[in-house]
């Protein structure tokens, strides 16, 4: 029983470590989240589904999986967040569904090489460490991010929103332009 917990435990620290960490994803929840809570808790639960898609390659194919690949997520991925800093600092209005931040949040995480990268680092040795009990916790300690970030940001964010704007652009560039520069060192490293 005590074994269970501590799966449990450690699986909610490993999920609040992928989910936490600034990044392109917390970037596009915290932007969401000035519409509603709702929306920002739907790009996080698009990336969730990410995660659960990349849980799930990386347990049946973790030997399969081709390290040399990585410069295309890179350079879609950077292309990808570029776009959407420039969409961020152009937006006067917000129009988007809850569902169209839930796809926002899939697509970032899809093609986000750092998520990619945490799967095929961390991922791995969690899953060989742990296995599929981890699993739990690992998407427990992500609900608990996904609900609770978009909460305070909403609550917030709404006296700042132009501070908020601008740190989602300045993320969103800032990890697009650094991905796109690694893809540019795995091709010059082939």
């Amino acid at each position: 029983m005590i074994d269970l917990f501590y799966s449990v435990f450690i699986g909610i620290i490993m999920g609040l470590s992928v989910a936490a960490p600034p990044g392109p994803i917390n970037a596009m929840m915290a932007h969401e989240s000035l519409k509603s809570a709702l929306h920002g808790t739907s790009v996080g639960a698009g990336a969730m589904t990410a995660d659960f898609i990349f849980f799930w390659i990386t347990f049946f194919f973790k030997s399969l999986i081709p390290q040399g690949a990585l410069f295309v997520f890179y350079f879609v991925g950077g292309a990808y967040m570029l776009y959407l800093a420039y969409g961020v600092l152009k937006v006067k209005g917000f129009s988007a569904s809850v569902r169209g931040s839930y796809l926002k949040g899939l697509t970032t995480a899809l093609v986000n090489p750092y998520q990619i990268t945490w799967w095929l680092t961390f991922g791995i040795s969690m899953l060989e460490q742990f296995s599929v009990y981890v699993a739990p916790g690992f998407f427990l300690g992500i609900i608990i991010w996904i609900i609770t970030f978009p909460k305070v940001i909403n609550r917030l964010g709404q006296n700042y929103v132009f501070y908020v704007k601008i740190f989602s652009f300045s993320v969103l560039l800032i990890f697009g332009l650094y991905i796109l520069y690694q893809g540019v060192i795995d091709v010059i490293k082939m």
